[in-house]
């Protein structure tokens, strides 16, 4: 630490002594004037930059970490003015010296082999050391759970052989991790999975979103109330990380008492918040590092969505300057943030610490499932958790690491972009021309994760958060968060006549007036038209309605499978949709919220693809490919099922029963997941 310091103070007075050689009106007083400067510049931001990054953060949330940049920099620059060894002509002059100051020395200091593990040890590890202060010393292993989001089993094992996952690699060949696959439900996307992981209970989750006519409005995953309305739903107190454990970046917390950046949580008011994003801003050098990645990182989407467009790659969808910020800020600002908060909880000493991984999911829905950016994106994370695998040594108590996802990905040609017509205007045109409400689709989880993470940054409890509540509180427009989500949600309109929502390849269809569960006779009869033509249209696989007389019944082009009567006729529409596609689907129909239709587009196993009804390449949330098949990278002595796993509730009896296997206090277990006493852990029913 000594040694960098002194690293910096000579850079940085050599940086003063060229500039003062090359710009027109600054001057210092000789060498030992610029070692005095640069000692007391470094001073000054040890000093000032931590408090301003406490009171600066949101809008440093806001501006990608430039504000407070910007602001230190006016400060840098106000007291070198009064340096009466230095001859400046102005406050322009000051702060253009001192932000090619600022930059000089970040080059100058990778130059000079203070390499990025290092500078990273420095600004992370050691931070988090002194912030958290108290830890728990024990000789009971901890457990931290790394998920990556989106990441399908087949495409990983191609990313081991294709050199996107060194580290990955480097577990199996040399320290004997086993890879497993396993199966999601018919739900396969993060919100569904997540609860079953985390919380053992993903009963009654159809979608990422989907309509509630008891409550006459919409339910979307990633909305933090709404997120924590799903959670109060499933959870019993016992989830995954009750017992003192900690969940960073994920969509539900699994009851855990340490929570940031979790959208279930972040509309809580809880202390200590502040103190943890601040120490993310809290080095000068980290911020000028973060900024010019992030700048670099929209210039790479920019380039490489160009080069999609010229060199005519299909399937692709438009990519605009908006997603470009999304994506930087999921694969750098994000990352960054998450990998301290884990790093700050092993020093601590967190039994069970359990992160997601954003960046390889928002960069293959745009870019594509396998493509050069989506591999770059996961090599990113590869080396993020390496360097949280690093920290082991570092902490109080010994650890396990368990790599894993929550879905897989499939990719395709949109239904929009190979039909020229897009789900809701389809129903619409079926339905004689009846107007449709609420549609949503293509919402940017990287959007989500920026709102909630001002809206968290305003629920802390403490002095200096109150007091840049007041100051900041209207600093955003169009964020609102008491809301915890941007404006236009659906709150206050008017109830629809007619719902249709998208979740990847799976699309559903409410009539949120009629009462109940609307029957395949009460829909023929309002619309005629709409069920025979849905289940007819080349990019719709099957159609799951519920009849009167039959049941539950899932209706293709060229047949239909009667799920309660055990009868089909015709082709069956689920059998393209692997083996367990009738226990998935039967399973969904039970559900209290299931949609009056559920629509599941095409899979073409030819090509591997779907149709997604939202405007995404890689797409989950439905069944068909590889979006059902996620992985588990695991130490070999902690045991795996020998029969395939299915559904998310039971990879969390797994994980639970390896806390109890090292030594971890975990809470009963129950038998069968809550409300499916029928439903076993693993496939062979």
């Amino acid at each position: 630490m000594i040694l960098h310091g002194l690293i910096v103070v000579i850079v940085d007075a050599a940086a003063l002594l060229l500039l003062a050689a090359i710009l027109p009106g600054f001057k210092v007083d000789g060498v030992w004037a610029a070692i005095g400067t640069g000692i007391l510049l470094g001073l000054l931001n040890a000093l000032v930059w931590p408090v301003l990054s406490r009171f600066t953060l949101r809008l440093s949330v806001l501006t990608l970490g430039l504000f407070g940049l910007l602001l230190n920099g006016l400060i840098v620059a106000a007291a070198m003015l009064s340096m009466p060894w230095l001859q400046i002509e102005g406050l322009p002059e000051a702060l253009l010296i001192t932000f090619t100051l600022a930059a000089l020395t970040s080059l100058a200091s990778a130059l000079l082999a203070i390499d990025e593990d290092s500078t990273w040890y420095l600004n992370v590890v050691q931070a988090q050391s002194r912030i958290r202060g108290g830890h728990i010393e024990t000789d009971v292993p901890g457990i931290v759970f790394l998920e990556i989001d989106g990441l399908a089993h087949d495409v990983l094992r191609r990313a081991l052989a294709n050199g996107s996952a060194p580290n990955i690699r480097r577990l199996i060949h040399d320290e004997g991790f086993q890879l497993e696959e396993w199966e999601t439900d018919w739900s396969s996307q993060t919100g569904a999975c997540q609860a079953g992981i985390l919380h053992g209970n993903n009963h009654d989750m159809p979608a990422f979103r989907w309509w509630e006519k008891d409550r006459a409005r919409p339910i979307v995953t990633n909305h933090p109330r709404d997120a924590a309305e799903i959670e109060r739903r499933r959870s019993d107190g016992a989830g995954l990380l009750a017992a003192d454990g900690a969940s960073r970046a994920n969509i539900l917390s699994g009851d855990a008492p340490h929570s940031q950046l979790t959208m279930s949580t972040v509309m809580e008011h809880r202390k200590g918040l502040g103190r943890d994003y601040a120490a993310y801003f809290a080095k000068p050098y980290a911020v000028i590092k973060t900024a010019v990645f992030t700048i670099a990182e929209i210039f790479r989407e920019r380039a490489s969505a160009l080069q999609q467009e010229r060199n005519d790659v299909r399937p692709r969808i438009k990519r605009n300057w908006s997603y470009a910020v999304m994506r930087a800020w999921a694969t750098v600002i994000q990352l960054d943030l998450q990998v301290a908060a884990v790093v700050g909880d092993m020093l601590s000493g967190r039994p069970s610490v359990y992160t997601t991984f954003l960046a390889y999911d928002e960069v293959a829905h745009h870019s594509g499932i396998e493509r050069t950016e989506s591999l770059q994106s996961l090599r990113k994370v590869d080396r993020q958790i390496q360097r949280i695998m690093s920290i082991g040594p570092l902490a109080p108590r010994p650890y396990r690491f368990v790599v894993l996802s929550d879905h897989g990905q499939s990719q395709g040609a949109t239904f929009l972009n190979r039909y020229g017509q897009s789900l809701e205007a389809l129903t619409s045109e079926l339905c004689e021309g009846a107007e449709v409400g609420h549609v949503s689709g293509g919402e940017d989880d990287a959007r989500a994760y920026i709102s909630a993470t001002v809206a968290e940054a305003d629920k802390d409890d403490s002095m200096a958060a109150r007091s840049l509540q007041r100051v900041s509180r209207n600093a955003e427009p169009g964020v609102h968060p008491e809301q915890g989500q941007a404006t236009g949600d659906d709150a206050g309109q008017e109830v629809p006549e007619l719902s249709v929502m998208a979740s990847g390849c799976l699309g559903l269809i409410t009539f949120p007036k009629e009462p109940g569960r609307v029957s395949r006779e009460r829909i023929d009869r309002l619309y005629p038209r709409l069920i025979d033509g849905l289940a007819r249209h080349p990019g719709i696989g099957f159609v799951l309605v519920r009849s009167e007389r039959d049941g539950a019944v899932a209706i293709g082009g060229q047949g239909s499978n009667y799920l309660d009567l055990e009868r089909i006729e015709g082709t069956d529409p689920l059998a393209p949709f692997g083996p367990n596609a009738v226990r998935h689907v039967r399973r969904t129909d039970a559900f209290p919220q299931c949609p009056d239709l559920m629509v599941n587009s095409t899979y073409w196993e030819d090509l591997d693809e779907v149709a997604a009804f939202e405007e995404l390449v890689g797409s989950h949330g439905g069944l068909g490919g590889l979006q059902s098949f996620p992985f588990v990278l695991h130490p070999g002595d902690l045991k795996w099922p020998e029969e395939p796993v299915v559904g998310s509730e039971a990879v969390h009896h797994i994980l639970k029963g390896w806390q109890a296997e090292i030594g971890q206090e975990v809470g009963p277990m129950p038998v069968d997941p809550p409300g499916e006493s029928t439903r076993t852990s693993v496939a062979g029913e």
